[in-house]
């Protein structure tokens, strides 16, 4: 059974940071690229960062680009999502996903949500004004 679970959100005054984590259990972690989306509320469901299985490639949304900084431990199953400079409009609840084809990350910038294979329960980032 694949599990994702992310840990690390919670309250932040804006310029502010926080340091994300997905720990994945039941999948071939070395051999998927990981991806973190978030949605805020009445929002769709946004990509955020990816990462290659060998942690050589990275990609960011625009709205990220710059401010956060998405990182893997293979051997420990987990992926990171470093967030600084943190703003009002990053408040959304943050899910880590993996795409297990072939540990590339496909369609940067526009990944699509449905191309994941496996999803975490998310964890919420507030980030006050």
């Amino acid at each position: 059974q694949v599990q994702l679970v992310e840990s690390g959100g919670g309250l932040v005054q804006a310029g502010g940071s926080l340091r994300l984590s997905c720990a994945a259990s039941g999948i071939a972690f070395s051999s998927a690229s990981m991806h973190w989306f978030r949605q805020a509320p009445g929002k769709e469901r946004e990509f955020v960062a990816a990462i290659t299985w060998d942690g050589e490639g990275t990609y960011y949304g625009d709205s990220v680009e710059g401010r956060f900084t998405i990182s893997r431990d293979n051997a420990k199953n987990t992926v990171y999502l470093q967030m600084n400079t943190l703003t009002p409009e990053d408040t959304a609840v943050y899910y880590c996903a993996a795409d297990g084809r072939d540990g590339r990350v496909y369609g940067p910038p526009n990944i699509l949500p449905e191309s994941m294979d496996y999803w975490g329960k998310g964890t919420l980032v507030t980030v006050s004004s």
